[in-house]
């Protein structure tokens, strides 16, 4: 009888484990889809790799949006993140302003932050900058995937902060999306279970 009750017990658990794990899922995807276009003093550009010192197609298109939200006014600054990657000669963020400037963003218009690795990192550091320059209003940048957890990280910073993926995403076909939404999934539960911890 015992035996019956455990194997019940970690049925119900595992159709709960499942459960979450799809809910995750469909909020994280979802969730991509919005985009709250406001007036804000800055937009936080994520990330997302360089090639030499030119951004990475996936980075360039995150920065060609924040450019676009910087030339139809819905921010008057760009706060570009990220350090150098292993084997990198530049940052993410020194090729991202390189680029920015190169397509008509003024220099005096762009912060940039050079220590961050990961997500929370760019978050970590871009709110100092925030910070330091009285700005009360964000737009976050990154691709409808990494959205959710971005979002969520930014509300645990203290940031009024608003979404805005970019449109010309690289990741479009399933082959490309379901990898980084089950990569997205595992990083916003982990992120979950770390809010907890701390």
């Amino acid at each position: 009888m015992k035996l019956k009750r455990k194997k019940k017990i970690i049925t119900i658990l595992i159709l709960i484990i499942i459960s979450y794990v799809i809910y995750v899922s469909s909020d994280i995807y979802f969730y991509g889809n919005i985009d709250e276009l406001n007036k804000a003093d800055a937009a936080i550009i994520l990330g997302a790799g360089v090639w030499g010192d030119e951004p990475s197609p996936v980075f360039k298109e995150r920065i060609n949006h924040g450019i676009w939200l910087y030339t139809n006014d819905y921010v008057d600054n760009l706060i570009f993140t990220g350090g150098k990657g292993k084997g990198e000669a530049y940052s993410e963020s020194s090729v991202a302003m390189n680029y920015a400037i190169a397509n008509s963003v003024s220099s005096e218009d762009i912060f940039i932050e050079e220590q961050s690795t990961i997500t929370q990192d760019n978050l970590l550091y871009a709110s100092k900058i925030i910070e330091d320059n009285n700005f009360s209003q964000v737009i976050i940048v990154s691709d409808p995937l990494h959205m959710k957890r971005a979002m969520l990280m930014a509300n645990d910073y203290g940031l009024k902060a608003w979404a805005s993926p970019t449109p010309t995403t690289k990741y479009t076909s399933m082959k490309s999306k379901l990898p980084f939404l089950f990569r997205e999934v595992f990083l916003y539960i982990g992120y979950q279970f770390y809010r907890i911890v701390i």
